[in-house]
């Protein structure tokens, strides 16, 4: 602010000397001597041009259980966990990766709290007593959320915000959170909402009677207000009515993204192109396999869920055949189903595929409890039956004496590193000597006006034996039978 107080100064000084030269002894500009001499004008644009704080404007409730809905701020969280089946160490892991999801959201963990339960409280999650000494402890700590490694019913998440007064969020709020921050096409977006939109309806809530109160007002011929069906209608069925509007207006966006993305596929199904999906646990490196195989260059975040949007990328066998990769959306344990069925068309990418890259993270403290979860998550859409190879990424951070097990459960799994590039040539071998191979055999003469088909020879099938001769191209190969059909009137047989 110096520059502009020495401008207001000079400009004072030169009306000064104007007045003083004036015999009228008025001031040029409009205001008498007094004025100028204390310079009221510049002082009036300097406030302008600053913002003035007043304290105590803030109109922010404190009382969570007074608003009905705000912004969802992860910054200052405590985590809590029911330990009801398996041991110790697995209800450590959940909070673990809890802890992680946390922190992808955007939050600063202070502490984690597990219960030992045969069952979760139907009420409060944890035990009416354990709230108590949960509520010193957010206290103590400061914490203005907590967040609960399960999915909570409606009733237990109304309940725990009424005596924790603070934020409560359960795991497939917090997922679902981090999805929406990460999703970046028009379909990924739409998908995220729809399953956000899902989760919310069975969630409405408010404060006092609010959405028990009913429409009001004079507006329509049964003064029910814009929009609503009448003077009967509370707002929490408006709310819920708009929301199923909105679910039914996704769908069917989403449905005609579906037909796209078939389309597509059923094009590759057309040219007999084999499709390989990459699938696994979120942060096992998919997308960083995917681009040590094909240099797809999709983002690597070391981060749970970076990257949502499915990426296909071509590539090719050593003999010149054509086949695919997709990288889909990773997994974790409990999954929230409204996302399974959101993203189901994207997942449908798996479901078709001809081959299924498993990707495990060799160096997380529980490997096979990725395995387990992931085979969930493929039982829920019907691709069991995809041929699978287990690769186990991160090879070189992995200790051998956990990868035991995983060997021994999954004899056919092959240990890689996309950093590092060990074991990728060999898992290339593996996938091309896993894809469906062509099976009708053909000894062809081929005029050399025909290089298409040649061309297509080379990326759909395997050739054998090429010659060039006088008359044309001389080749024997296998490919599929459509090919086959096309390739009919240059056998050599009906040449001859």
């Amino acid at each position: 602010m110096t520059t502009h107080s020495n401008f207001y100064d000079e400009t004072t000084d030169v009306e000064l000397d104007l007045t003083e030269g004036d015999d009228s002894g008025d001031s040029l500009t409009g205001h008498d001597s007094h004025d100028s001499e204390l310079g009221t004008e510049g002082l009036e644009l300097e406030e302008r041009q600053a913002l003035r704080r007043i304290v105590g404007m803030s109109t922010e409730l404190t009382d969570i259980s007074e608003v009905e809905y705000r912004k969802l701020l992860l910054e200052r969280v405590l985590l809590v966990g029911v330990w009801t089946e398996g041991s110790a160490e697995d209800a450590e892991n959940s909070l673990a990766e809890l802890k992680l999801l946390a922190e992808t959201a955007g939050s600063e963990v202070l502490d984690g709290v597990i219960q030992r339960r045969k069952k979760p409280d139907p009420a409060t999650f944890i035990g009416s007593g354990k709230v108590a000494d949960l509520r010193n402890l957010v206290a103590s700590l400061g914490a203005d959320t907590v967040i609960a490694d399960g999915e909570l019913a409606p009733a237990q998440l109304r309940n725990l915000e009424d005596k924790l007064k603070v934020k409560v969020v359960d795991r497939t709020a917090l997922i679902l959170d981090i999805f929406a921050q990460h999703a970046k096409s028009k379909e990924g977006k739409a998908q995220v909402e729809l399953a956000q939109l899902q989760y919310m309806k069975q969630r409405l809530r408010g404060w006092g009677g609010n959405l028990s109160r009913q429409a009001g007002g004079r507006v329509g011929a049964a003064g029910g207000g814009i929009g609503g069906r009448g003077p009967g209608e509370t707002k929490i069925e408006t709310d819920r009515r708009r929301i199923n509007t909105k679910i039914s207006k996704l769908r069917r966006e989403l449905k005609d993204m579906k037909g796209t993305r078939s389309t597509m596929r059923q094009e590759r199904r057309r040219h007999s192109i084999p499709s390989v999906a990459i699938a696994g646990y979120t942060n096992a490196g998919k997308s960083s396999l995917l681009n040590k195989i094909t240099g797809a260059g999709v983002l690597v975040e070391n981060a749970l869920f970076a990257t949502l949007d499915p990426t296909t990328r071509r590539t090719t066998t050593s003999d010149g055949r054509v086949y695919t990769f997709t990288d889909t959306v990773g997994f974790v344990r409990h999954l929230p189903h409204d996302i399974v069925e959101a993203f189901r068309s994207t997942l449908e990418e798996v479901a078709d595929a001809d081959l299924l890259l498993h990707v495990v993270d060799g160096s997380h403290p529980d490997p096979l409890a990725q395995i387990q979860a992931v085979r969930e998550v493929l039982g829920e859409i019907g691709a069991t039956d995809v041929p699978e190879i287990i690769v186990i990424n991160k090879g070189d951070l992995a200790d051998p004496i956990a990868l035991a097990p995983i060997l021994h459960r999954e004899p056919g799994a092959i240990i890689v590193s996309a950093r590092t590039g060990d074991g990728i040539d060999k898992l290339k071998a593996l996938v091309e000597a896993s894809l469906p191979q062509p099976d009708v055999a053909v000894d062809l003469l081929l005029p050399y006006d025909r290089g298409d088909l040649v061309s297509r020879i080379h990326s759909e099938g395997s050739v054998g034996q090429l010659e060039h001769t006088a008359d044309g191209t001389r080749l024997t190969a296998k490919v599929h039978p459509d090919l086959a059909g096309d390739l009919t009137p240059y056998q050599v047989a009906a040449a001859q």
